[in-house]
C-alpha cells in the first residue's frame, strides 16, 4: 500500500473513502460548526517589522493549512510536525502515535498587517474546534489535538489571555481544551501533504470537512480574508 494510499484509509476512514451520499450522511458529526469567536481583547499591535510566525496544531493539518492559506497577511503556511523529536517527525511514525508530535502549521505572516491574537481569533472560529480532546471529526488521536505552541512570553500572554476570554463569555458549548505550549520546533512534512487542499479540492475528505472551513471564513471574518490564497509554492519562489 502507497504511502498516500494508507495515510487517506486511516485518516478519514468512511469518510475519506466516501463516495455516496449516504456515506456523508454517516459521517456527519466529522464537521465542526464554525463559531464567530470576538477579536482577543489582549493582543499586539500592528506594527511594522520582520516576519513573525505562529506554530498551531488542530486536527488535520491540510484543513488548517488551507484556511491560513487565505488570511491577510500571511507570507507563507507550511504543514508539519510540532511536540515531539526532529528524529520521529514522520508522517507514518507520528500516525503511530506515541511520538509526541502534533499534525501542525507554521504560519510566517506581517505584523503590520495582521496581529497574533487575529490569528487565533481564525485558529478558534473556523480552523477547528477546540473543544475536542484528542482528536478532530474523524480524526482521532494525540498527533490531532489543539495545541497552541508559544514562541515568546508575548505569544503565551495572548493565547491564555483569549483562551480565557472565550470560556468567560461561553462562546463555545463546551469548555476549551487547548493546550498552550511552549514551542520545541518545528518539521515540515512530506512534499505531497504541502498545499493538499488545493492540490485536491475534490478530494472526498477535503470536500466534507475541510472546504467548508473556508466558505465559513470567507462568510464570518471577511476583514481577515484574502481570496486568492498563499501557496507554500509561490512563497519559496526565488
Amino acid at each position: 500500500m502507497s504511502c498516500r494510499t494508507s495515510l487517506l484509509a486511516r485518516r478519514a476512514g468512511a469518510c475519506a473513502l466516501a463516495a455516496t451520499a449516504m456515506l456523508f450522511v454517516g459521517c456527519a458529526a466529522a464537521a465542526a460548526p464554525p463559531v464567530a469567536a470576538p477579536p482577543p481583547a489582549v493582543d499586539a499591535p500592528k506594527a511594522p517589522g520582520a516576519s513573525q510566525t505562529a506554530v498551531l496544531a488542530g486536527g488535520c493539518f491540510w484543513g488548517v493549512q488551507g484556511v491560513f492559506e487565505h488570511l491577510t497577511g500571511v507570507r507563507r503556511v507550511v504543514a508539519g510536525y510540532a511536540g515531539g523529536e526532529r528524529s520521529t517527525a514522520h508522517y507514518e511514525i507520528v500516525g503511530a502515535g506515541g511520538t509526541g508530535h502534533a499534525e501542525s502549521v507554521e504560519i510566517t505572516y506581517d505584523p503590520a498587517q495582521v496581529t497574533y491574537g487575529q490569528i487565533l481569533q481564525v485558529f478558534f472560529s473556523v480552523a477547528h474546534d477546540p473543544t475536542q480532546a484528542n482528536g478532530q471529526g474523524p480524526d482521532m488521536g494525540a498527533q490531532y489535538r489543539s495545541v497552541i505552541f508559544y514562541a515568546s512570553d508575548e505569544q503565551r500572554r495572548i493565547a491564555e489571555a483569549y483562551i480565557a476570554q472565550l470560556n468567560r463569555a461561553g462562546t463555545f458549548p463546551a469548555p476549551i481544551v487547548t493546550h498552550v505550549d511552549a514551542y520545541r520546533g518545528f518539521y515540515p512534512a512530506e512534499g505531497y501533504h504541502q498545499d493538499f487542499l488545493l492540490h485536491n479540492p475534490g478530494n472526498a475528505y477535503i470536500v466534507y470537512n475541510d472546504l467548508p472551513k473556508i466558505q465559513s471564513f470567507q462568510k464570518l471574518l471577511p476583514g481577515l480574508y484574502q481570496g486568492k490564497p498563499v501557496t507554500l509554492a509561490a512563497s519559496t519562489a526565488p
